[in-house]
């Protein structure tokens, strides 16, 4: 483990944006409330008052000149990191995000760069309503041209937010917000590729794949499932675009079954997609159809039925039991 104090995801992410900000001074932050107030998650509290306000820049509540604005730096040969204070508060910058982040690089023929890291807190189960508990990272991994990660521990936030920091392509980083201050834990010495998924628990039975908030059910699942003798594979995903499909189907092959895990609605989802290239890869390896745990396909409920629209415990069991009975 690193010299680092254990922490929680909050603080890990206040300190990888730090640790980058100190080795490039090209690196900056903006959005709304970021500087003075530190963010409303206060994910960089301390962060203006260390480096300055035209370093970490409080903006006005227009997140298409957010985007807009985070283009134009990186095309003088900044790094901007951007914070959307919502999930569902991205959409007025949605059109500069696909028109211009994730196409600029290709329009210029590869002689422009867009180093540009878009945080956005994600997801639900913090009691909130729409637009402010929404899963969007399906919109932008659709998008050619955006690279989408998703960190679910303090150790992954803390490397994770630097390696995208430092990445010349644009990244949409989904933070999941209920596990923001949920706990503390231990930081790793040396963060594992970004793009790269991570077995957080061997199994044999049946492979659970997921990513950012859900990753605290599926392991809480492959505990209970133990006592009844079922060894579950979780796989935590990290990157939804790109996927990293070698380390999914080599766990399928193995276990011959396939249950996918995620907030956002079922239909058109990453669930989908794995399936897909999953059913592609190792059609032969599969002893039953390739299940989907996920939100509903209707808009976020009210904060008092959100624990029955979202992926639980019993929810995610209840597929296993299904997916075995093939």
């Amino acid at each position: 483990m690193s010299d680092l104090p254990n922490m929680t995801m909050a603080k890990a992410l206040n300190e990888g944006m730090r640790k980058a900000m100190e080795a490039d001074p090209k690196v900056v932050i903006m959005g709304e409330d970021v500087g003075k107030l530190g963010g409303v998650f206060r994910i960089t509290d301390g962060l203006q008052k260390d480096f300055g306000e035209d370093r970490v820049i409080d903006t006005p509540l227009a997140e298409s000149g957010i985007i807009g604005t985070a283009v134009g730096m990186a095309i003088r040969g900044y790094r901007p990191v951007c914070e959307i204070q919502f999930d569902g508060f991205v959409f007025p910058g949605f059109d500069q995000i696909v028109s211009q982040v994730a196409k600029f690089h290709n329009r210029s023929a590869g002689q422009v760069k867009m180093p540009i890291t878009i945080r956005i807190p994600s997801g639900g189960g913090i009691g909130a309503v729409e637009h402010h508990s929404e899963s969007v990272e399906t919109y932008f991994a659709h998008t050619a041209g955006l690279k989408v990660v998703a960190c679910s521990n303090a150790s992954d936030a803390y490397w994770m937010i630097q390696e995208a920091i430092a990445d010349d392509d644009p990244v949409i980083f989904i933070e999941p917000k209920r596990l923001y201050h949920a706990a503390k834990a231990e930081v790793a010495a040396e963060p594992t590729p970004l793009y790269s998924a991570v077995v957080r628990r061997p199994g044999r039975h049946v492979t659970l794949a997921g990513y950012g908030p859900t990753m605290p059910t599926l392991l809480e699942a492959a505990k209970t499932a133990a006592d009844e003798g079922l060894e579950l594979e979780v796989i935590d995903l990290r990157s939804v675009s790109p996927l990293d499909l070698p380390t999914v189907i080599e766990s399928v092959r193995r276990t011959g079954r396939l249950v996918v895990v995620h907030e956002a609605p079922q239909s058109f989802g990453v669930g989908a997609e794995l399936a897909a290239r999953v059913t592609e890869a190792a059609f032969y390896s599969l002893e039953a159809p390739v299940l989907r745990v996920t939100g509903y396909d209707t808009p976020y409920p009210p904060s008092r039925l959100e624990h029955e629209w979202l992926p639980n415990l019993d929810r995610v069991l209840d597929t296993v039991d299904r997916v075995l009975e093939y």
